[in-house]
C-alpha cells in the first residue's frame, strides 16, 4: 500500500464507521443522514470540524457537512468535491457538496433553514447549480445577496493537511475559500435591477430544523 493511499486504509478513520459509509450509497441517502445530525451552532466558538469530528460529535454546519458528504462520495468512487457561494450585504456564505449523476449536477446541503437545501441532479453544469440557489438567498428585508460561486474544489488537495481525521479546527479551509477565484453570477446592471423577495417568501424561509442554542456563536448558521 502506498503511503498516501487513503482509501485502502479507510481514510485513517476508525473502521467502525465503514458500515455507515457502505450504507450511504446514493446522494439521497447521504442527505438523509446529514439531516439527522444536529446543527452545529458553535456555542463554544467558531468551528471547522473534520469529518471524523463530525462523526464523533454528530453535529455539523454547512462546510462541515459538505466535507463529510464529499468524503462519503469519495468512498463510493466519486471525487470529494465542495463548492462555495459568496454573498453581498454582509450576508453569510454557504458551502455545498456537488455531485454528478448521468452527467448532471446536484448538491448536498447542510442547513438549518427551509431554503438552500438539497438539489437533485438535474443541472447541466456548476453555474446552473449555483443559479438554483439565487432566488432563495436573501436577507430578512428581501434583498437578494448571492453574487459568486467557486468551481468545484477537490478536497484531495488537502490530504497532506489531514483534513479527514484532524482533531483541531481546519482553519485553513475558510482561508482557502476566501482567496480562490469565484465566478460572477450577475452583471452590475442586473444587480441594480433586482427585485426584493416577497414578504411571504421571507416569512417561509424563517422555518428552522433545529432550535438555536442560547449562548451560541453570533455567526449566522444558514
Amino acid at each position: 500500500m502506498e503511503k498516501n493511499d487513503l482509501r485502502k486504509d479507510f481514510f485513517g478513520l476508525p473502521i467502525k464507521y465503514e458500515p455507515l459509509f457502505k450504507k450511504l450509497d446514493s446522494p439521497k441517502k447521504v442527505q438523509d443522514f446529514l439531516d439527522t445530525l444536529e446543527m452545529n451552532f458553535e456555542e463554544d466558538g467558531e468551528t471547522y470540524y473534520s469529518p471524523l469530528m463530525v462523526l464523533e460529535k454528530r453535529k455539523a454546519h454547512c462546510i462541515e457537512g459538505a466535507m463529510l458528504a464529499a468524503l462519503i462520495f469519495w468512498y463510493h468512487g466519486a471525487q470529494p468535491l465542495i463548492m462555495d457561494f459568496e454573498t453581498a450585504h454582509n450576508d453569510f456564505d454557504h458551502i455545498v457538496a456537488p455531485f454528478k449523476i448521468d452527467g448532471y449536477w446536484g448538491a448536498i446541503s447542510k442547513t438549518n433553514h427551509s431554503v438552500l437545501r438539497y438539489r437533485d441532479a438535474i443541472y447541466k453544469n456548476p453555474r446552473e447549480l449555483a443559479l438554483s440557489y439565487f432566488n432563495e438567498y436573501f436577507l430578512d428585508d428581501g434583498t437578494k445577496t448571492l453574487r459568486t460561486y467557486s468551481n468545484p474544489i477537490n478536497l484531495k488537495i488537502f490530504n497532506k493537511k489531514n483534513w479527514i481525521t484532524s482533531r483541531t479546527n481546519l482553519d485553513y479551509m475558510p482561508q482557502y475559500l476566501a482567496r480562490i477565484k469565484h465566478n460572477n453570477i450577475l452583471t452590475k446592471k442586473q444587480i441594480l435591477d433586482l427585485r426584493k423577495s416577497d414578504k411571504i417568501e421571507v416569512e417561509a424561509s424563517k422555518t428552522t430544523e433545529w432550535k438555536e442554542i442560547k449562548g451560541s456563536s453570533p455567526k449566522k448558521i444558514i
